[in-house]
């Protein structure tokens, strides 16, 4: 009987619970360090599955789900992913940060030692991020230029973790090395989905090169940008000035994949118009029927290394989330 269970049930955490609810599970357990969230959310899902089928609260001691999903704040994804892979649990985490998802990475042999996945960087950018770029280049012989832009936050730490970002240096994927890039550099104006319409994104510290490098290693720039405003720019060295918003409201997803089929070079261009918040949730609980189905073997790995990114995205269009090809005609991505 399976059993998932998820850690951190703040704004994305909560809606990856209320998407795991689709999936035939014996039981979903709802843990999080504040008890009245936790009920509350427990409360809700427990409309759908039933009130036997939930849990509250979760014992490093005790329990033993089948997959845990990781929502808590970046930072505290290693060591909750190591406790529960040596326990036996697949783990799927959302975490952003770059040097917490290489970190997570290098908990390979650890996964496959106990036969269980670890997917790393399971939400918005990185996660359905990677997701867009492993599906525009299905029909590219070869990819030689791979650009993120991102725009919107979830939930406050979210927000927190874009703050961040911006100040820390990013990584650029350069002809075969890693180049340091200054955070806040590189304005580039890029336009997202309707009705999000331009913004201008900058260099920061995101996960998406990291781990599409892992897939793509022979193109020639793979490089991530997020979109900020004048006034995030200027406060990016000073403490967040206010607390953030509950939910980030809308955001998007620009994925730009260049490369060669045939003779000719070919440029792809795939966008998502989201909640942030909603579309991580959604793609954690995809990537946790995935592992559920054994199409996420044992070992760590990202979204891009799915072999089959179109099913994903179809099962994405079916729960909500749509991605679109800009093509001069609409066209929906994976349909």
């Amino acid at each position: 009987m399976t059993q998932v269970a998820v850690v951190g049930v703040g704004t994305t955490g909560s809606h990856a619970a209320r998407q795991l609810t689709q999936l035939a599970l014996a039981s979903l357990v709802i843990d999080d360090d504040d008890r009245r969230r936790e009920a509350r959310v427990a409360k809700a899902v427990a409309t759908t599955l039933g009130r036997d089928a939930i849990g509250r609260g979760l014992s490093d001691h005790r329990d033993h789900p089948d997959v845990v999903v990781l929502c808590t704040p970046a930072g505290t994804h290693h060591r909750l992913a190591t406790i529960w892979l040596q326990r036996g649990a697949h783990v799927v985490s959302i975490s952003d940060d770059p040097e917490e998802v290489a970190a997570l990475l290098d908990l390979d042999a650890v996964a496959r030692q106990h036969d269980r996945a670890l997917v790393a960087g399971a939400g918005f950018a990185p996660g359905l991020s990677c997701v867009l770029a492993r599906f525009a280049a299905l029909d590219l012989d070869a990819v030689e230029v791979i650009s993120v832009y991102t725009a919107g936050t979830g939930g406050p730490a979210c927000a927190r973790q874009h703050h961040r970002a911006l100040k820390r240096p990013g990584r650029d994927w350069i002809d075969g090395e890693w180049v340091l890039r200054r955070g806040g550099s590189g304005r580039d104006l890029a336009w997202f989905p309707d009705p999000f319409g331009a913004r201008d994104c900058y260099r920061g510290a995101l996960a998406s090169p990291l781990l599409l490098q892992r897939v793509f290693p022979e193109a020639r720039r793979i490089s991530a940008r997020i979109a900020a405003s004048r006034r995030d720019r200027l406060t990016i060295r000073l403490p967040m000035l206010r607390p953030p918003h509950r939910d980030g409201g809308p955001g998007g997803i620009r994925v730009e994949v260049r490369g060669r089929r045939a003779d000719a070079v070919e440029t792809r261009i795939l966008g998502v118009m989201d909640h942030p918040s909603v579309a991580a949730g959604t793609m954690a609980a995809v990537a946790v029927a995935e592992v559920l189905d054994g199409r996420i073997g044992a070992g760590a790995s990202g979204l891009a290394d799915h072999d089959d990114p179109k099913r994903l995205l179809r099962e994405l269009r079916r729960r909500g989330v749509r991605a679109a090809e800009f093509s001069g005609v609409p066209e929906i991505a994976g349909a």
